[in-house]
């Protein structure tokens, strides 16, 4: 009777299961997406003396100045950095590491939910081959969640905080920029915190949701 009951539970809540994978496999590529896009910081430069007046994107793992040299051409310089370099602040270094986490425990989330979603759909109803996969994939995405938004406050912290960086030299960009503000791969970081946090939500609520709803039934009987 217990398994006829879970089956139920099962097949009822079975849209929610789909959101959740969809979401968490949507969280992940945005995740991924957001690692490679270099405007996380938008820094505006007016003519200095080293550069004529563009733009400077600062990303995770690299920098692009754009600026024009005419009415019709522009140049761009791209440079690639990774943790080991040491004129980059604190926040950009330490959030390449946790960009770096949340795609990898994005990635086992959406393993295990695979996992138990393939054991629920084909009647597979142990407790320990059904249920515990969908509470690690929720604790899963939590994470992933948290470690993306803490990348992303740390980051809009800095922008507004009007922080500079010490490129090397070669590059020719300034300290600080006249101004600076927020980019685009922000806004993609911060929707893939909010769907790696929902996804997880989502099945933690539905493994104890489920569990409240089995118990009570099967004591009765």
């Amino acid at each position: 009777m217990r398994c006829a009951v879970a089956m139920l539970l099962l097949i009822t809540s079975a849209n929610g299961q789909v959101a959740g994978f969809a979401m968490a496999t949507v969280g992940w590529i945005l995740t991924t997406t957001s690692m490679g896009l270099v405007e996380w910081r938008v820094w505006y430069i007016e003519n200095n003396g080293l550069l004529p007046p563009g733009l400077v994107c600062v990303g995770m793992w690299k920098v692009c100045v754009y600026h024009h040299v005419s009415d019709h051409n522009k140049v761009t310089l791209c440079q690639r950095y990774s943790y080991r370099d040491t004129y980059l602040p604190l926040d950009i270094r330490v959030s390449q590491n946790l960009l770096l986490i949340a795609s990898i425990l994005g990635l086992l989330g959406r393993a295990s939910i695979i996992f138990a979603l393939r054991n629920a759909y084909l009647g597979i109803l142990r407790e320990n081959a059904t249920f515990n996969p969908f509470i690690a994939s929720g604790i899963l995405n939590l994470a992933s969640g948290v470690c993306i938004a803490i990348a992303v406050v740390w980051n809009y912290n800095s922008v507004m905080s009007e922080q500079g960086i010490s490129f090397p030299p070669s590059l020719s960009i300034p300290f600080k920029p006249n101004t600076q503000e927020i980019g685009s791969a922000f806004l993609v970081a911060c929707l893939a915190a909010f769907m790696m946090l929902l996804s997880g939500v989502i099945f933690l609520s539905h493994k104890f949701s489920t569990a409240t709803q089995v118990h009570p039934q099967t004591s009765n009987m």
